[in-house]
This record gives C-alpha cells, sequence and structure tokens, in this order.
C-alpha cells in the first residue's frame, strides 16, 4: 500500500519528514551522474546559453529602454518574457554551469530548492506570458470597437496575472505539495520527477494540466481565430495591411512554436520519470530536454529583433548612434488610421476585423 509520507522513487523508501530531506537529497545527487566528458559537453552548452541568452535578452531590454517609439501595450508582453528569460541566465543557467565544470552540484540542498524554484517559475511565467500575448493578438485584431494603442492597462494586468499565476503553482513545492530535489544527472535541480506518492504525482498532473497545457490551449483557440479571421478579410484588406499583420502574426506564432518545441521534450521526459518504470531515463537522455528548455532564452530575443521590423529598426539605429540622446525619442510617422471590416463568422454573428497597424508609429534612425 502506497501511503502519503512514503517516497517510492527508483525503488527506495524513504520518508521524507523534515529532518530526513538532507539524507535524500545526499542519496539522489550522488547516484546516477554524467561521465566526466558529459559533464564538459554539458558545460560548454550551458555556457553558449547563458552567455548569448544574457546579451540577446539584455539588448532586447536596451531597445525597449531606449527607443520610445517600442513603448507599445503588446511590447510590454514581450518584455516581461525577455525579463524572465533574463532572470533564467543570471539566476539559473549560471549555478548549473559552474555545477557542469565540477560535475556535482555546488550549492547544497538550500541553493537545490531555491534554484528548482526560481527555474520553474520563471518558465512558466514565459509560456503564460505567451498565453496572454496570443490572447491579445485576438482581442485586439478580432474586436467590435476600435482598439487603443496607447492603453496599457490591459498588457499591464497580463503581465501582473503571469507573474502571479507563476507563484500560485511554484510556492506549493515549498510548503509541502510535493518538492524540489536533484535531477539525475546531479547538476541541475527540478520538480521532484520521480517521487511516487499521491502527493507528488498529484502536483505534478495538475502543474501538468494547467501550466502546459491550458495555456498551449488559449494559444491554439487565439491563433486559430486569427488565421480564420486573416483569410475571411483578405480580399477586403489592402496588399501593404495583409502584409504588416501577416509579418506580426508570423512573428509571435514562430516565437510559441520556438518555445513549446524547447519545452515539449522536457514536459515529456518529466512524465515518463513520473509515469514510467524506475530507471527508463539515463543522465543522458534527460539533460538533453533540461538544455532544450534553457534554449528558449536565446531564440525569444532572436525573433524579436529579426522578425519583429520595430526592434529590427531600432536596432540598426543604435548601431548607428555612437552617443544616442536620452532626452529625446526616434522621430516617427503618423500612425495609419486602423481599418475596421465586419464579417460574419461561423456561428452567423457579426464580427469587427481591425486589417491595419496596431502597433506603435514605426521608429526613423537616429
Amino acid at each position: 500500500m502506497i501511503v502519503s509520507n512514503v517516497s517510492l522513487s527508483c525503488g527506495a523508501s524513504t520518508t521524507l519528514g523534515v529532518g530526513n530531506v538532507e539524507s535524500v537529497f545526499s542519496r539522489e545527487k550522488g547516484s546516477n551522474s554524467l561521465s566526466p566528458m558529459g559533464h564538459l559537453v554539458v558545460a560548454v552548452c550551458l555556457g553558449f546559453i547563458g552567455t548569448f541568452g544574457f546579451l540577446n535578452n539584455l539588448l532586447v531590454l536596451t531597445l525597449f529602454c531606449r527607443f520610445r517609439a517600442l513603448r507599445s501595450p503588446i511590447n510590454v508582453l514581450l518584455v516581461s518574457v525577455c525579463v524572465s528569460d533574463l532572470l533564467v541566465c543570471v539566476l539559473g543557467t549560471s549555478f548549473s554551469f559552474a555545477a557542469a565544470t565540477q560535475g556535482r552540484w555546488l550549492i547544497g540542498r538550500v541553493g537545490c530548492v531555491w534554484y528548482g524554484f526560481i527555474n520553474a517559475c520563471l518558465g512558466i511565467v514565459s509560456l503564460i506570458s505567451l498565453a496572454v500575448l496570443s490572447y491579445e493578438r485576438y482581442c485586439t485584431m478580432l474586436c467590435r470597437t476600435q482598439a487603443d494603442g496607447g492603453n496599457f492597462s490591459p498588457a499591464v494586468a497580463g503581465v501582473c496575472f503571469s507573474w502571479l499565476y507563476s507563484l500560485a503553482w511554484t510556492l506549493p513545492p515549498l510548503l509541502g505539495w510535493s518538492r524540489y530535489g536533484p535531477e539525475v544527472p546531479g547538476t541541475t535541480c527540478s520538480v521532484d520527477w520521480r517521487t511516487k506518492t499521491p502527493n507528488n504525482i498529484s502536483y505534478i498532473l495538475c502543474l501538468f494540466t494547467f501550466c502546459l497545457l491550458l495555456p498551449f490551449s488559449v494559444i491554439l483557440y487565439s491563433y486559430s481565430k486569427l488565421l480564420c479571421a486573416i483569410n475571411r478579410v483578405r480580399r477586403l484588406s489592402s496588399a501593404v495591411t495583409r502584409r504588416r499583420e501577416q509579418r506580426v502574426l508570423v512573428m509571435v506564432v514562430t516565437m510559441v512554436a520556438c518555445y513549446l518545441l524547447c519545452w515539449l521534450p522536457y514536459g515529456v521526459a518529466a512524465l515518463l520519470a513520473t509515469f514510467g518504470p524506475c530507471g527508463l531515463l539515463t543522465p543522458e537522455v534527460t539533460i538533453i530536454p533540461s538544455l532544450l528548455a534553457k534554449t528558449s532564452t536565446v531564440i525569444n530575443p532572436v525573433i524579436y529583433i529579426y522578425m519583429n521590423r520595430q526592434f529590427h529598426r531600432c536596432f540598426k539605429a543604435l548601431l548607428r548612434c555612437s552617443a544616442p540622446d536620452r532626452r529625446s525619442s526616434l522621430k516617427t510617422t503618423p500612425q495609419a488610421p486602423k481599418t475596421l471590416h465586419t464579417i460574419r463568422n461561423g456561428s452567423g454573428k457579426n464580427m469587427t476585423v481591425v486589417v491595419a497597424s496596431v502597433g506603435p508609429p514605426t521608429p526613423t534612425p537616429c
């Protein structure tokens, strides 16, 4: 019979009381580690991810602070993702890199719990922010009234919701519902995927449902509706407007697809560790999804700069200005008026679609 305070992690029965958590950590972190060459390869990958992730996200934040033309509601949500990715590089990747160079975890049990909490929280913030972003695009393009490009209240509310929602799901392991502990390779920490108790399994199922499946469902619903609407109004809008809206849509969809490509292997590996037989996943197998998840911190800023025309132009303007004047912003061209078209959706109801650009004015070089 399985009782709630007994750990059946990989065939060992250990009571998870407060006084015995340290021994559980010591037993787990010393088993099933990578080879010295494996730790070296992981350290090189983490060094690349941490360096370029930090620089890329710092660049996006610099552009947002330097150019007033980028301060639009939708870009506030993008900056929230950027901040979470930057914190992952500083508070997460740097410690796992140091651990990989030494082949062991360096900052003890408390540091492992702190590391697992921070990385879980920031990862969920990114995913929820992408879901909020997709819903914001859905509400902006499929609306009954003209969108207000200067209203930051919905975007700020979305950012606050993303962070509070993440905290609501990452604090329970600190309070006794599941726990944070070392992963199989011994150089990273996360939610305890391997302890097969009702307490732990119930948390993992809720985490998988409300922090992966639910936001992914929102993303799929929002973008499927947008694609249907764009196809319906394609003949009603100008060629310039169609290209502009499609660029924005392609950028966000690509960002979501890359994020899920990075995190889906980690989610699958976590479920296999929870519900599969003990020893199914070797250290070499489990470290690959972990590295892919951290790669999202590098990919997202690249998408912002190279697929978002506003960020791209501001990036070129930043390179050309040796001493930017902080007292003034970029010169802007007048914002094009929004064109509204009313179409009939599948249920027979009228729907107003914004088919012109809803972003801020296009910046010109300094």
